[in-house]
């Protein structure tokens, strides 16, 4: 069962993290009828829907970014749990059919359901956040460097670790993910060879869960804190806010994941020990794309975002952070590094 809602309000709001779980349920009485012929923009979430204080957040504040500035109408819609690439054929059909231009699949899932259903709609422009594998006259790949921001991420992992322990969780094992986990090595091991880092992911494709379920995320990050590690970075989805949560309580440092995790209403008992987050301009790139469409010259082919356009970067809303000024000057130099092209990131372990 799928939700397609027309969003109401603008800014982002975060739900609890005990509510935030895949959405699948009936229509409220905001949404959208799916014959609504009413022109507008729609994404369409990935695993763990919207409230994920991540990934699928940041897209919507893109949208929501739209409708303010660009005076379109917004529409999301949410997963289904299990679901199958043919329901996410019906998904993007029905926001195609329903007149939005463009329609953002968000995330690599996407793939092919955009490769199914963008030929059939050739006057509207299909996005994919996380994909280049899919192409067409009518689709925009917007793509990321998150190897480079995570390999900020090990360069500040390693200034602060005490116990020369660090880990890594990664939601589901897929070359996407497996970035994150190459460029904060990287970092880690170029600031500071003693450092060990643990790398640990919570399911294999086709299990996605270890995108969707906190608790995954949570006896993760403790395992690793009983492993000594005192610096734990999780690129999970929702699974994530399991990780930080479990490491907070710890005392230790969590480094949050594509949104500025500092920041998520939804993770405020936590922040405290949020170091800094490894962003994704994430809601730009939805901004951008529905703007080009707004203004008669639609995006299409590999939009790539990283560290020379701050589409990738680190978050520094944490005070605790911004107070550790070696740590500060240690990442600034390897940003410089990286954009200077003196340092290459690895995309694989």
């Amino acid at each position: 069962m799928r939700r397609i809602t027309r969003i109401a309000t603008v800014g982002v709001a975060s739900a609890a993290l005990a509510l935030t779980a895949t959405a699948c349920g009936n229509k409220s009485s905001s949404d959208a009828s799916s014959d609504s012929k009413e022109a507008g923009a729609a994404i369409a979430y990935d695993i763990g829907g919207r409230g994920d204080q991540s990934f699928n957040d940041a897209a919507y504040a893109g949208l929501s970014k739209a409708e303010t500035d660009l005076k379109i109408k917004g529409s999301a819609a949410e997963p289904s749990e299990g679901e199958s690439d043919a329901d996410k054929v019906q998904r993007l059909t029905e926001l195609a059919r329903s007149g939005n231009n463009p329609v953002i699949g968000v995330g690599f899932a996407y793939a092919p359901a955009i490769k199914k259903v963008a030929p059939k709609f050739p006057k509207t422009t299909f996005g994919i956040i996380d994909d280049s594998s899919v192409t067409g006259k009518n689709i925009a790949n917007m793509v990321f460097n998150e190897e480079q921001g995570s390999y900020l991420a090990g360069v500040a992992a390693a200034k602060v670790t005490k116990s020369k322990t660090v880990g890594f969780i990664g939601g589901v094992e897929t070359p996407l993910i497996k970035k994150f986990e190459a460029g904060f090595a990287q970092g880690v091991k170029d600031t500071d060879p003693a450092v060990n880092v643990l790398s640990q992911y919570l399911t294999q494709p086709p299990n996605f869960d270890g995108f969707s379920k906190p608790d995954l995320g949570k006896a993760a990050a403790q395992g690793q804190l009983d492993k000594k590690a005192d610096v734990v970075y999780a690129a999970a989805g929702l699974a994530g806010s399991g990780s930080i949560e479990a490491t907070a309580q710890a005392g230790k440092w969590a480094i949050g994941v594509d949104s500025d995790q500092y920041s998520q209403k939804g993770l405020a008992a936590y922040k405290d020990q949020i170091l800094t987050s490894v962003t994704k301009d994430v809601a730009d790139s939805v901004y951008n794309l529905i703007k080009s469409v707004q203004d008669g010259t639609p995006q299409t082919g590999e939009i790539r975002y990283g560290l020379d356009k701050d589409g990738v970067g680190l978050a520094d809303s944490n005070p605790a952070y911004t107070k550790l000024t070696d740590v500060v000057a240690a990442v600034e130099k390897a940003k410089k590094d990286i954009v200077d092209g003196k340092i290459t990131v690895k995309t694989t372990p």
